[in-house]
């Protein structure tokens, strides 16, 4: 950010700022939209798409701007854009034709439709930022496609995923061995349903679905499946170690067995209770002795393992330092690369023959982190492919769902991508 704020001054500066496009106008569009409308500098929100136009133009008109244009046509976007007008649509095709915008967030937590919009603008030359869902399920192969363009696709910062990696990086610059990346959660309840959560959801504006997603382990799941992707770290089981602890995140350092831990590549986690909370973590361990007599000089304790924390994430609030690090300095949040993690389907409840699965935060499965290879080798279903998927037999409460309990509905370009990536990464192997 030292370097971002200067480079993003001398674009507001020279008139020049960056022109970014939001995809999806849910809590977390909306707050995006925000964040740029009201505090960016050096940057300016171009467009808005959303499939409820009156929800997108509310995400200009609710942070104080103009009543937006509606357009339905790439040529009449960019020339509202060049007027410094508000503008929406309803196809975010349109948006990613532009030939006026820089860079695209999708925020729709969606994903194959996410995929749809990533594609697209992948192919428009633009940086795009996925969400966690997506890239989980997707991210090796959306990456390939946007090398192949000259371009980025990465989750946005402020997200616990950006937060890991910043900090994962950060330790590697000053030579320490990162081994543990983790996130601080305050509940998991692999039963929660939308309506165990309706209340939590009307309270902060969030669908009931996304709110699930986060308290039935799914949410973490993808999450830490996005730092893994990015650093090829694997986990030490399937959902990961996920220690309980009422203390101080410091004091879980010993919880951890180093050598097994080393002999992964390095673990995903999360730990569960933990102070300061919400918040992530990140164990590393440092080979320099002379370092390590300093670090105890520090206060930082004897090692092996060391610890480091950001005791928040700030989400939408650092999307804007996102998509400058991508258009300034080519320098992408996450890196999804070769598949070393993968959200599976398991069932919430006993499941039958002819019932429809209804996806991420639904009533019917959770979605738990497991090793690429293992949920390769025995044909698991990943969580971002679950939805409107049928069961074709019962799977008891607790299994995992494989890709032959189910019929895939016909015609997703999820399914296709998937297929590819499957394809292009399945003799690649995973250490």
């Amino acid at each position: 950010m030292i370097i971002i704020d200067r480079a993003l001054e001398a674009r507001e500066a020279a008139g020049d700022p960056i022109q970014v496009g939001l995809v999806g106008a849910g809590a977390l569009g909306r707050g995006v939209a925000r964040q740029f409308i009201t505090s960016a500098t050096g940057q300016r929100l171009a467009a808005v798409a959303n499939r409820t136009i009156d929800r997108a133009a509310n995400a200009w008109t609710s942070s104080g701007a103009d009543s937006p244009d509606v357009v339905d046509d790439p040529a009449a976007l960019d020339a509202a854009i060049r007027a410094g007008r508000p503008v929406v649509t309803g196809d975010p095709l349109v948006l990613c034709a532009s030939q006026e915008i820089d860079a695209v967030i999708e925020a729709t937590g969606t994903t194959d439709y996410g995929a749809r919009v990533a594609l697209a603008a992948i192919e428009g030359g633009k940086h795009v930022f996925i969400n966690a869902e997506l890239e989980a399920t997707l991210g090796p192969i959306l990456a390939v496609r946007a090398q192949e363009r000259g371009v980025i696709v990465s989750s946005l910062d402020g997200d616990q995923p950006g937060t890991q990696l910043n900090l994962y990086r950060w330790l590697r610059s000053m030579g320490f061995e990162p081994l543990i990346c983790g996130n601080i959660k305050g509940l998991q309840d692999h039963y929660r349903t939308p309506d165990t959560q309706a209340a939590f959801a009307e309270r902060y504006g969030l669908t009931a679905k996304m709110a699930t997603s986060f308290a039935d382990g799914t949410k973490i799941s993808f999450e830490q499946a996005v730092v893994g992707l990015s650093t090829g770290m694997r986990v030490a089981q399937r959902g990961m170690l996920g220690y309980a602890h009422d203390g101080h995140i410091d004091e879980m350092t010993d919880r951890y067995d180093v050598d097994a831990i080393r002999a992964l590549g390095g673990i995903v986690d999360y730990a569960l209770g933990p102070k300061p909370g919400p918040g992530i973590y990140v164990f590393a361990a440092m080979a320099d002795e002379r370092q390590r007599a300093y670090l105890d000089f520090f206060k930082m304790g004897p090692g092996p393992l060391y610890s480091f924390y950001v005791p928040f994430h700030l989400a939408h609030m650092e999307a804007p330092s996102s998509v400058a690090r991508a258009v300034l300095f080519s320098d992408p949040v996450t890196t999804p690369s070769t598949p070393t993690v993968e959200v599976i389907t398991l069932a919430k409840r006993d499941l039958r023959a002819g019932e429809t699965l209804d996806g991420i935060g639904g009533f019917l499965t959770y979605g738990s982190i497991d090793d690429a290879i293992v949920a390769r080798d025995q044909g698991l279903l990943p969580m971002g492919l679950a939805e409107d998927c049928r069961l074709v037999r019962d799977v008891p409460r607790d299994q995992a769902v494989t890709r032959a309990d189910v019929e895939l509905p016909m015609g997703r370009l999820a399914d296709a991508l998937r297929r590819e990536q499957d394809e292009r990464f399945d003799r690649v192997p995973v250490a």
